[in-house]
């Protein structure tokens, strides 16, 4: 027997900016507006980190 909660709501995908990690083994990122500062470095690996744009769900304010 299963049961269903009926259909998930889709969560919108808006084009958002994010520091990435510049370090190829590490899979840091985090969206620039959750950023401390200019230019931040790796939470993770303390590696320089670059802008880039993902499709990522948005934020509810």
């Amino acid at each position: 027997m299963s049961f269903s909660r009926g259909p998930k709501k889709s969560i919108p995908e808006v084009e958002t900016k994010v520091w990435s990690c510049k370090n190829d083994d590490c899979a840091g990122w985090m969206r620039e507006s959750f950023s401390f500062n200019e230019e931040p470095e790796c939470p993770l690996c303390q590696s320089p980190m670059a802008k880039e744009v993902r499709v990522l769900p948005e934020l509810e304010h």
